[in-house]
């Protein structure tokens, strides 16, 4: 009899659906997003259209600050209240009422970005409630049974 995937299990075969340079940037980003917001609650679904991880400050997803989310083309950083953020670089797309992102090409590099990292820190700045101790909570939200192709070669 086997046991259940532990949630841990769950998100890491869901990342390994994408090809390796797409698993690679979401590995990077989130990593990114966890050593920045370490007291954040880390929510994720593996939804239909893509794969997502957003860090607020409660459990609820209104409370986002960032999430990535990652499709088979790459890994974009949205903003949930992007349309409200200093972008003097002009970085941020979409025309949503409040929602924006930016595109990651190459996580690395791209994350380094001190331009990016202010519109990170400006995001922050906005959120309130973020826990002061403690440690990361991870809850996986949903896994929709259907979903679109996570590579290009449709496998």
């Amino acid at each position: 009899m086997t046991s259940p995937a532990s949630d841990t299990d769950r998100i890491t075969e869901a990342i390994d659906k994408f090809d390796p340079t797409v698993a690679r940037a979401i590995r990077a980003v989130r990593l990114a997003l966890r050593r920045r917001f370490l007291t954040a609650y880390e929510l994720v679904w593996d939804n239909y259209n893509a794969f997502v991880i957003a860090y607020g400050t409660t459990e609820q997803p209104s409370d986002t600050i960032v999430s990535l989310s990652a499709d088979m083309n790459g890994v974009n950083l949205e903003f949930a209240r992007g349309a409200s953020l200093p972008d003097p670089h002009g970085l941020l797309l979409g025309n949503g009422r409040f929602n924006r992102f930016v595109r990651l090409p190459d996580a690395d590099a791209s994350l380094a970005r001190p331009e990016v990292a202010a519109l990170v820190d400006a995001a922050a700045a906005q959120a309130s409630g973020m826990r002061r101790s403690g440690s990361i909570v991870t809850i996986l939200r949903s896994v929709s049974t259907k979903q679109r192709p996570r590579r290009r070669n449709g496998a």
